[in-house]
């Protein structure tokens, strides 16, 4: 059987599917105004959409206050290389550390914490994405450990980041993006 035969015999089963329910489906909200029937993933979405409160104001969720905290102590800890960066002649590995990017990344992470202080989408947003790129960097790192403490380490930051991206969700959908006004 060729795609093209494929394809229609699937259109067929979809349209006789559609014609079995009934006006009962739709009004118990089993389908849209255009009687496209809605699937059950949609389903438990909006019940789970539901169920969440937005947020009131200057309220804050647990979860972005700790990332909020965690963005703050990296980014003292990236101001401070990059004084002592300034300060002295220090080499890492036998070439001397970038002070302007030890400084760039200390200004997005410290306006990455204020944002997440704030409660601010973006900022959840863009600590989520660090987050991700630091669990992908330490379980590709844990190929090449070479003490159990380095692997106990590693482990530890693989475990804490995953759990702080779970739980920093749920706080974007209670965040929620706000709405954009239209261009007149």
């Amino acid at each position: 059987m060729g795609s093209r035969e494929r394809k229609r015999v699937a259109r067929r089963k979809r349209k006789l599917r559609t014609a079995q329910r009934g006006p009962a489906d739709e009004a118990a909200g089993n389908g849209d105004a255009a009687g496209t029937p809605i699937s059950r993933s949609e389903l438990k979405d909006r019940e789970a959409r539901e169920e969440l409160e937005p947020l009131r104001e200057g309220e804050r969720p647990g979860a972005v206050t700790v990332g909020a905290v965690v963005a703050t102590l990296i980014a003292l800890v990236f101001w401070v290389s990059a004084v002592v960066s300034v300060a002295t002649d220090v080499e890492v590995e036998g070439s001397e550390p970038s002070t302007g990017a030890l400084v760039l990344f200390a200004a997005v992470l410290t306006l990455m914490a204020y944002g997440m202080w704030r409660a601010r989408y973006w900022a959840v947003l863009g600590f989520q994405a660090l987050l991700a790129l630091l669990m992908l960097s330490a379980g590709l790192g844990l190929v090449q450990v070479t003490t159990v403490l380095q692997a106990i380490g590693t482990l530890f930051v693989l475990a804490g980041g995953g759990t702080l991206f779970y739980f920093m969700v749920r706080a974007m959908a209670r965040i929620q993006m706000p709405q954009r006004l239209p261009r007149e």
